[in-house]
């Protein structure tokens, strides 16, 4: 997995690519209280399985792919652990 910056809010995460429409991501803290699209879906009061997922996140992960500084790992069937340097 490769750690990613959220280009919005700056939070960091560990994403992987298997294909265009299957993305792993491994939120390194609560994503309840360091994604800022998180927190409003909650103060609102959606219960945070019912999030999907984080759209500025999401974006920030396909512009990284077509940038190049992700690519898509079509060859895994498993995650592969990622660790913070």
């Amino acid at each position: 997995m490769q750690e990613l910056s959220c280009a919005s809010c700056g939070n960091r995460v560990l994403v992987e690519k298997y294909s265009p429409t299957h993305t792993s991501v491994q939120w390194l803290e609560d994503a309840e209280e360091a994604c800022p699209e998180f927190a409003r879906h909650i103060s609102l009061g959606m219960p945070s399985k019912s999030i999907p997922t984080c759209t500025r996140l999401r974006d920030s992960i396909a512009d990284a792919v077509v940038l190049g500084a992700l690519e898509t790992d079509a060859t895994r069937s498993y995650p592969v652990p990622g660790r913070l340097h």
